[in-house]
């Protein structure tokens, strides 16, 4: 990290003035913050005004002179893990309340039963829980819906609670959902990320990925996605992704149109703008120009074949495979016990992304 932070400083040295110049210095910059999310190493020698090219990256939602506070303190000393994590995560960006960290339901009326579970664990990134779910039954129009969600949060929680709170509502609400519930759900994707952004000031600078399931009397399955939150099923034993881990260097021709780039620093992943990890996002106001909300649906209709559907974000992901996770799963009847199962094997794996996991059992 000190070598990002000593190129950043003489490339700030050298007054560089392009544009091409500029946004390379404003991602170098982001990846010094975030390794520094993973490294209680001071920032040395870092001045006031490379302080403030920080701020003024990840510091939305400060005052002005917040800004130019924690800027002075960083650049007089350096940022210590708590003062570094109360200004990106922000105080006032988090609130006090977790999701439920585990539990189980089941249907009542559709004509194929279904069961599920759910687990959460929180990550070891220094970060309150930022993993938020959905796992519920509804009655509409005499039929029986299964709605199961995983959302994954960024620079806070405030956007992935009020998708928990606010997105199925608005899905179920377009008046074309059971004629064509694949526009629908892309409808409300795209009418609920307006609203995030539109009240960022409420809602804070942060972000969300999502994949959303909904099963409709046992016999239908609508799945849709952004980012890398994933579905998976098992059919025949046999692992499927039936969502889209949407990383940005294959979007590149598109975030570039968008006035965006894509970066890989050594020893990260590709980034929209230095940043970003995803390509689509709710969220985000920064980076409201380059990111897309443009949601992938699937509809896989539930036969004998079909055993149990796995939601989960990237913190499982990233440490398993799919078949992996499906034959994990295969042997365990509750499917509760299978989500707690595949969490514990992540964290034995060493991940340390907040981990969220919903196992869906039909039959």
């Amino acid at each position: 990290m000190e070598r990002i932070v000593s190129s950043i400083l003489k490339w700030k040295k050298k007054g560089k003035d392009d544009v091409k110049d500029k946004r390379m210095f404003s991602a170098a910059a982001a990846a010094a913050c975030r390794l520094y999310l993973n490294d209680t190493t001071m920032l040395c020698e870092t001045r006031y005004s490379g302080c403030m090219k920080f701020t003024s990256l990840f510091g939305h939602g400060l005052s002005d002179d917040r800004k130019q506070s924690v800027a002075s303190e960083a650049g007089a000393s350096h940022f210590t893990t708590s003062s570094f994590h109360k200004f990106m995560c922000g105080a006032c960006l988090n609130s006090s309340s977790s999701p439920d960290s585990s539990g189980k339901g089941k249907s009542k009326s559709s004509i194929k039963k279904l069961s599920h579970g759910f687990h959460l664990v929180e990550g070891k990134c220094g970060h309150s829980m930022e993993d938020y779910h959905v796992s519920e039954y509804r009655k509409k129009k005499n039929h029986e819906l299964g709605l199961f969600a995983i959302f994954d949060g960024h620079l806070g929680n405030r956007v992935p609670s009020y998708l928990k709170d606010h997105l199925f509502n608005n899905i179920l609400d377009e008046p074309n959902f059971w004629k064509d519930p694949a526009t629908a759900i892309k409808n409300a994707y795209r009418s609920t990320n307006h609203f995030i952004l539109e009240n960022s000031m409420e809602l804070g600078p942060g972000g969300s990925t999502a994949v959303t399931a909904i099963v409709i009397d046992g016999k239908c399955l609508w799945v849709a996605n952004i980012g890398d939150s994933r579905a998976v099923v098992c059919e025949g034993g046999l692992a499927i992704q039936l969502t889209v881990d949407h990383e940005p260097h294959t979007e590149r021709k598109r975030i570039e149109k968008q006035g965006g780039f894509v970066i890989t620093l050594p020893g990260d992943v590709p980034r929209v703008n230095g940043q970003l990890a995803v390509a689509r996002a709710f969220g985000d106001q920064s980076l409201r120009a380059q990111l897309s909300s443009e949601p992938d649906v699937r509809y896989q209709p539930i036969d004998s074949a079909i055993d149990f559907v796995i939601l989960a974000s990237d913190g499982l992901w990233k440490v398993m495979k799919n078949q992996e996770a499906v034959d994990l799963v295969k042997p365990i009847k509750d499917p509760r016990a299978a989500a707690k199962r595949l969490t514990a094997e992540a964290l034995a794996r060493k991940s340390k992304d907040d981990i969220s996991c919903i196992v869906i059992r039909f039959g």
